[in-house]
């Protein structure tokens, strides 16, 4: 039986504003419309990640769309107390709704554990029936219910989290896929020289051939299996036959285009009007390359795109929008969809540039020689931004991209820091498992210290490090007599041949490896007094920050627990997953560096306490992390995902075998857990004189809802979600 409170939103549940007012104010009336048009397309991409979550999301967004778009929120309330719903009832609907729309789907963003309403089936139920939209249209709505309804309520265990095959719920894959059918794709999509970013899988069922046939569906605003993608095989779209690996027979794979068809049209139409009001060339490029990936598929085409993005540099309104960030796959290589738009905060960007400038300085202070750090620091933008919108299925607090390593590793990335997620969503409510001297310093400093953290983690951690690969023409990019491995003195015998990527090797732990490498250059190099005087912290100030930064981590790592399934003994979260490991590489390190111990809390229930000495941090903390952080990059740098896999699954692994006993610790870290706060997001518009406006709403459930109800006012949108809904459902009965 499922602990239900593990699998509801506490109505506690925080909703922040994510403010962006005073920045859009200052804008001007071109940079206002560029970032009105490019927020419409993140919105309408955004939906996207509807279809890319689970197979009931879509259902249930155009349920919530119906009830809450027919009449405000404050009659439905009137309603459920009519119908005899408690106000706690009321709540937890109006809570499940917005968190439901905060995640895109109903699975956590950041945990990907699934979430259900926290009221009785047959309550919600009558809500739908009596609502405005059920009386309105009570065939279409019953309808709607009884899709989407025992999927929204049900906790089998192969529905309570994201995963591939038996391990959970996936719309990535058909739900007849598992592990082996997405090794044997990507052997195919690396043969054939196509990233699998904008794709999804389906395993067709095959009848008496004995053949096993797959679709590989491409995301475009273009339909069918003909015609051209730029930069892409002349004849990839089609039917081929590939023979895998081990296989006697070979496997048909039908290469298509056209998924999610309809939005990815709405998303290059209004990259099309953005272009109007482009500040630079850069930008109009940058556009054009976008909307020809959109419409056709060609994922090289958003490369070329990304390519004069990071050429756009220090605008005042910034952007990213496509098949970006691979956590949420189950294998580790399809993208998520994510728009954004934000406003250049200027003071705080001041002080990343700063650290730009310090970029080459502080990357020497890592602990590897120059063979494995790249053959030039490619200078990036690092703005600090104050976010306007974010469409997809959660908001970062900062970002490292482009995801594409060949571009990242030979010419350039930008890093950006999300100024108003970091205040709004980032102070805790309440400080679990501190001592209270430890809480008042927490409390005062964790912003700061994490700004730091952020700062080092997205520039100098995913913007380090050398890839040592093979080109097409057998040419390596290192010099295999003089460079030697540095754990075992040999020379490198494994590097990335052509065709092979960090994801596609590293696949399922790629992510949780690559966010563990950066969380460790930021802890290593935050005992840099260059690093901490470039955000204005010196002395015993920025002894404080140090101990705080690497305190964080500790709680962190700890409080992780929450996002690990001892069921599949899988990870949900790629960045805790990251900073358990790096927990248990503290705790190792020994000499009481670390303690964890359980206690009895004031209210006289378990309680766990954390303690960090601050004097051991450089002696014993820094040796550590280093000779980790060693590891990970030469391993990486390699390819050697036996070493490098073997290594960190070690570190992840959850048991009870020795103190601190992890497993009994997290019903404590569950016990005690707070809830992630939500974020509601401003909507712009285009007034009848031309200008552009921004309407703002609540910090509340309601204010969340409404700004959602606002943001897609018309059935357009429902009409194709139900589209997309419908062609998907085949797949996944």
């Amino acid at each position: 039986m499922a602990d239900l409170s593990q699998y509801t939103l506490p109505n506690s549940t925080d909703v922040c504003l994510l403010d962006c007012i005073t920045a859009f104010k200052n804008l001007n009336d071109r940079e206002k419309k560029y970032a009105h048009h490019i927020s419409q397309a993140s919105w309408y991409g955004g939906l996207i990640v509807l279809v890319q979550t689970s197979p009931e999301s879509p259902g249930i967004f155009l349920l919530l769309q119906k009830m809450f778009r027919a009449q405000p929120v404050n009659e439905l309330k009137n309603l459920a107390t009519e119908l005899g719903l408690s106000t706690e009832e009321i709540d937890a609907l109006l809570i499940y709704a917005a968190g439901f729309y905060s995640n895109m789907g109903n699975y956590k963003s950041f945990g990907d554990s699934k979430f259900i309403p926290n009221l009785p089936k047959e309550k919600f139920e009558a809500m739908v029936y009596g609502s405005v939209a059920g009386k309105t249209d009570p065939v279409g709505m019953k309808a709607l219910w009884n899709a989407v309804s025992d999927r929204m309520y049900s906790l089998e265990d192969r529905q309570r989290e994201l995963g591939l095959g038996e391990k959970g719920t996936t719309s990535y894959f058909s739900s007849n896929c598992d592990l082996q059918d997405a090794e044997v794709a990507q052997e195919f999509l690396i043969a054939k020289n196509l990233s699998a970013y904008n794709t999804r899988l389906f395993k067709k069922c095959t009848q008496g051939s004995g053949e096993v046939e797959y679709e590989v569906r491409l995301a475009s605003a273009e339909t069918g299996c003909s015609g051209a993608m730029p930069g892409c095989p002349e004849d990839i779209l089609g039917t081929h036959k590939f023979t895998p690996k081990g296989w006697s027979t070979p496997a048909i794979f039908h290469v298509t285009r056209g998924d999610y068809s309809k939005l990815m049209d709405l998303v290059a139409k209004n990259l099309e009007k953005a272009k109007g009001a482009v500040a630079n060339a850069n930008e109009e490029k940058m556009l054009s390359e976008y909307i020809i990936s959109f419409t056709t598929g060609s994922l090289p085409a958003h490369k070329e795109g990304s390519r004069y993005w990071i050429k756009n540099k220090g605008p005042v309104v910034e952007t990213y929008i496509g098949f970006i960030e691979s956590y949420r796959d189950p294998f580790g290589v399809r993208g998520e969809f994510e728009g954004f738009v934000a406003v250049v905060n200027k003071e705080m960007s001041a002080k990343f540039g700063q650290l730009v400038e310090k970029a080459e300085q502080l990357l020497g202070l890592l602990p590897w020689t120059a063979a494995y750090e790249k053959d030039k620091f490619l200078r990036p933008d690092f703005t600090s931004l104050d976010v306007l919108t974010f469409g997809g299925s959660g908001i970062p607090a900062g970002i490292n991209i482009p995801n594409y390593n060949e571009i990242r590793q030979d010419e350039g990335f930008k890093n950006v820091s999300l100024g108003n997620v970091l205040t709004s969503g980032y102070k805790d409510t309440k400080v679990t498992f501190l001592s209270d001297k430890d809480k008042e310093l927490y409390t005062k400093l964790k912003i700061p210290s994490f700004e730091v953290q952020v700062g080092l983690h997205e520039l100098l951690g995913h913007g380090s490090g050398k890839l040592f690969n093979e080109d097409e023409n057998g040419k390596l990019n290192f010099d295999i007599e003089s460079v030697k491995h540095t754990e075992t003195g040999e020379k490198i015998g494994s590097w990335y041949k052509p065709g092979e990527t960090w994801d596609s090797k590293f696949s399922t732990v790629a992510s949780t490896y690559e966010e563990c490498r950066a969380e460790c250059v930021g802890l290593y190099l935050c005992l840099s007094t260059d690093a901490l005087r470039i955000f204005g912290h010196e002395e015993k100030d920025g002894d404080d920050i140090i101990y705080i930064n690497w305190l964080n981590m500790v709680r962190a790592g700890l409080l992780a627990l929450e996002f690990y399934s001892p069921e599949t003994r899988a990870w949900r979260q790629a960045h805790m997953n990251a900073r358990f490991v790096i927990l248990r590489v503290l705790l190792e390190a020994g000499e009481d560096l670390v303690t964890v111990k359980k206690i009895t809390g004031e209210d006289g229930n378990p309680d766990i306490r954390i303690t960090l000495d601050r004097s051991k941090i450089l002696s014993v903390g820094k040796p550590a992390i280093g000779d980790f952080l060693r590891k990970l990059q030469v391993y990486k740098a390699t390819a050697d995902v036996e070493a490098g896999k073997k290594m960190y699954d070690t570190y992840s692994d959850v048991h009870d075998n020795e103190e601190p006993h992890f497993i009994s610790l997290r019903e404590i870290v569950l016990a005690r857990k707070q809830p992630r706060k939500m974020f509601v997001q401003h909507n712009t518009s285009l007034c009848e004189d031309g200008s552009i406006g921004l309407q703002s709403y609540e910090a509340s459930p309601a204010g969340l809802i409404q700004s959602w109800v606002d943001r897609f006012p018309s059935t357009d949108v429902d009409e194709i979600i139900q589209e997309l809904w419908q062609k998907d459902k085949p797949y996944f009965e």
